[in-house]
């Protein structure tokens, strides 16, 4: 099993007990006797308890309750099980997962992220999508593929190695992921062979094969595998004294069998070949051999050695081969409580991350029986963890065959997307003076990340800035807001920096920037034991004539320029008193883990935001039952919270509409219309750009709430990250974060996708506007020039009237 983190007793978010559900099975070799969880009849197996003993359920969500039954049941095992403290972490994580309520026919939150990259597959099927972007998202798809292997399989796997059957992980549940995942694989192979290849090789550019290269291409081939490849190439034979090889995790690798003896008259007939990293995956011909004026000849580096494995082997004659290709589980598990120093053991663990237990392994469709039986064997896994595959065996490779010809083919890609400098601020002003007349917000990518840059450019510069605070998760190996956040350290400037070393697949980076701003003296510390800091916020605090005054940046996203030209964030800055005592009170807590005083304005988890949600959605309750409009229309990237998604299945039973905006996972069903008159629809939004932004709207009554939050409704946001949601109150900003956020998003019938009562996900092809979101917003936002501030004031409700007349709130339209 995974190892889970813990967040600390004294802080974690306490929620009602819900509705028993069948226990999760405690997972060892071992026969486990039996514990009973109080109050629900479930059994929960413990190793070495010589009689049952009676436990509390911890509450829903509630890692810390979970803990202590975690330790009240390591109390009964004795000396036969001595628990650390990853174990113990793990009993707490199962408890916890005791409270999944059972009177909601809950979708599978596993088959709900293939769905969602069946969603994204349906790009690279688009005919009005240019081809190489089609390629693209066939690459994108791959990669998601990769990181889902690589972090959600792994307990699925376990519990069908160990015979389990009436469990969420279970031979089932993993005989039905593998099904979903080979069906996935097999529609992006033949959508490569035999619609993306064909279409590339009718626009000029092909990728020769081997048996399709002419004596020209084949010598140029030959050459360049003496040149460049073969030096770097090592080939073991296998025998006792030279056993398998540690192959990495994504890496790839030959498998080689052999006839005939070797120098010293051994007869091994296998052997593996290790293809470097370095070496390029796709290499381009010479124009001259590319077949044809204005044309573009292509090889692949497997072909490449494919071709010339007999020369690796002198003497012996190569009898079969197979491209493979290893894929592990590598979420990073660091038991923060036992360590001396976080960046140390990360570090460490990096080392080991690329050689975790094998989770999937694909090979050459043409591989045989034996050497696909020897890897399985090898690496420990079922006859479904095989993923035969015609071509390469990692087409995210392929991203490099559109930067080998991009320049050349530009009619191919989408048209270049230049975000625009945010249309209430003015080149070169000075957003100090700008932020004490009003909050600004910003829609990346339509509007410029550039904006929260010069924010900071400008704090850096500025002699009268004293101090500046900000959270750092991913922002990637080349920072310039970390080049200035350096800066301002050697200008004299007090800068803390807040640094997630834990980020998945971003430690390394966010470790070499932790040291990086050490070295020059920032103050850098980790967040706090346990949990992630995902919130997103940067402080500034100034001199001016009448005191220190702070100005502040929040987000949704992340502080990264590269993917805020990709993905759709909404970053808020302000002066707003409240708001930035709060943001300095929360970099308080995450430096010195001093308590939390009472916030003005600020959610954060794991302390409220969760039962501020709850209290939220409740209040819509009370209005429905009170006959008063009741809606909720919520965006984010996922819903996976037992506790959230409850609350909202009960709001519409009780009569309240509900709107969800989810891109990715979601575990909750949708319903048509209920008894009394609720609804809950679901929809999914892929475009070009990536939705991330968290949008929460409630109304209830005459009462309207808007949030921008970093989290998505997921027990792990909620209780094991440090995450923000603030309010936005002005009312032009509240109307225009709805209408560019919410409206739009309900009124697409291009890109988004809704979900049915049966859980199946159907495409909106035109059906009523036929417009996309993400179209609709670049064209106003490089058309429409900068509106002129409006003194009229908004109605109360103009939100929620906006809403409506998007064509779903209030009716009940199915």
């Amino acid at each position: 099993m995974a190892r889970k983190k813990i967040v600390d007793e004294s802080t974690a978010p306490k929620s009602p007990a819900p509705a028993p559900k069948k226990p999760r099975r405690v997972r060892r070799t071992e026969k486990a006797p039996q514990v009973q969880v109080e109050g629900t009849g479930a059994i929960v197996p413990v190793s070495s308890a010589s009689s049952a003993v009676v436990l509390s359920r911890a509450d829903a969500g509630s890692l810390a309750n979970a803990m202590e039954t975690a330790r009240a049941l390591q109390a009964v095992t004795g000396s036969a099980w001595d628990m650390n403290r990853t174990q113990i972490e793990a009993e707490a994580e199962l408890i916890v997962h005791l409270a999944r309520p059972e009177h909601i026919q809950w979708l599978d939150r596993d088959h709900s992220i293939l769905a969602f990259n069946e969603r994204v597959f349906d790009w690279a099927l688009r005919t009005d999508v240019p081809l190489l972007e089609r390629l693209r998202y066939l690459c994108i798809v791959t990669s998601n593929l990769d990181e889902f292997f690589e972090v959600r399989v792994a307990d699925h796997l376990e519990a069908a190695r160990d015979g389990v059957l009436d469990d969420e992980y279970s031979v089932e549940s993993y005989r039905r992921i593998s099904e979903k995942a080979h069906k996935l694989v097999q529609r992006q192979y033949e959508l490569y062979n035999k619609v993306l290849l064909p279409a590339l090789t009718g626009q000029g550019v092909q990728i020769f094969a081997h048996g399709k290269r002419n004596a020209g291409q084949r010598r140029w081939v030959s050459e360049y595998f003496n040149r460049e490849v073969k030096p770097l190439l090592t080939p073991v034979a296998l025998d006792p004294a030279h056993p398998f090889p540690q192959v990495a995790n994504k890496s790839l690798n030959f498998i080689v069998r052999l006839d005939g003896e070797d120098a010293f008259g051994h007869t091994n007939e296998i052997a593996i070949v290790k293809v470097p990293r370095v070496l390029p995956r796709f290499v381009r011909l010479p124009d001259s051999l590319a077949g044809g004026k204005g044309k573009i000849g292509v090889v692949s580096l497997s072909s490449i050695i494919r071709a010339h494995l007999h020369e690796l082997f002198a003497g012996r004659q190569v009898v079969e081969f197979s491209q493979f290709r290893v894929t592990r589980h590598s979420d990073l598990a660091v038991v923060e409580g036992e360590i001396q120093n976080l960046r140390t053991a990360l570090r460490k663990g990096l080392q080991h991350r690329h050689f975790g237990k094998a989770t999937r392994i694909e090979v050459s469709s043409s591989c045989s029986e034996q050497i696909a039986s020897l890897l399985l064997a090898q690496y420990g896994l079922p006859a479904e963890a095989l993923y035969r595959v015609e071509g390469p065996v990692n087409l995210v490779r392929l991203n490099q065959v559109i930067d080998l010809i991009d320049d050349d083919r530009p009619a191919l890609l989408f048209p270049k997307w230049i975000p625009q400098w945010p249309r209430s601020l003015k080149n070169s002003e000075n957003l100090f003076a700008r932020l004490r007349q009003k909050d600004v917000v910003i829609h990346q990518p339509f509007e410029s990340f550039d904006a929260v840059v010069e924010f900071l450019r400008q704090a850096v510069k500025d002699p009268d800035v004293l101090a500046i605070k900000q959270t750092v998760y991913r922002t990637g190996p080349d920072s310039v807001m970390m080049e200035l956040l350096r800066e301002a350290v050697r200008k004299g400037k007090e800068v803390t920096a807040v640094v997630e070393l834990k980020a998945r697949f971003d430690e390394e980076n966010n470790i070499n920037w932790a040291e990086a701003l050490e070295s020059v003296g920032a103050q850098v510390v980790y967040g706090i034991v346990g949990l992630k800091t995902h919130a997103k916020m940067l402080l500034v605090t100034r001199r001016e004539a009448r005191g220190l005054k702070r100005y502040g940046h929040l987000s949704t996203g992340n502080y990264n320029p590269r993917t805020a030209r990709l993905y759709t964030d909404i970053s808020y800055l302000t002066a707003n008193d409240a708001i930035t005592s709060d943001m300095d009170a929360v970099f308080t807590l995450l430096a010195s883990q001093a308590g939390l005083p009472q916030l003005n304005r600020l959610m954060v988890a794991p302390f409220n935001l969760h039962s501020s949600m709850v209290e939220n959605i409740a209040r819509t309750v009370t209005a429905a039952q009170a006959g008063q409009p009741a809606r909720i229309v919520a965006k984010m990237n996922a819903l996976t919270d037992w506790g959230l998604a409850e609350a909202l299945y009960k709001a519409a039973q009780a009569g309240v509409q509900i709107d969800l905006i989810v891109r990715a996972a979601c575990i909750l069903p949708a319903l048509n219309e209920t008894a009394k008159g609720g609804a809950i629809r679901i929809r999914s939004i892929v475009g070009r750009f990536l939705e991330h932004s968290r949008v929460f709207f409630f109304q209830a009554g005459d009462e309207e709430q808007l949030f921008l939050s970093s989290a998505d409704w997921m027990n792990r946001n909620m209780v094991r990250r440090v995450e923000l949601a603030w309010p936005v109150n002005d009312p032009a900003l509240r109307q225009r974060i709805v209408d560019e956020c919410l409206v739009a998003y309900l009124m697409d019938d291009r890109d988004a996708w809704v979900l049915l009562e049966n859980g199946i996900y159907r495409r909106l092809e035109g059906d009523t506007v036929n417009a996309s979101a993400q179209q609709m917003l670049a064209h106003y936002f490089s058309t429409t020039p900068m509106p002129r501030a409006s003194t009229r004031p908004r109605s109360r409700n103009a939100a929620a009237k906006t809403l409506r007349a998007a064509g779903d709130g209030g009716s009940k339209k199915k």
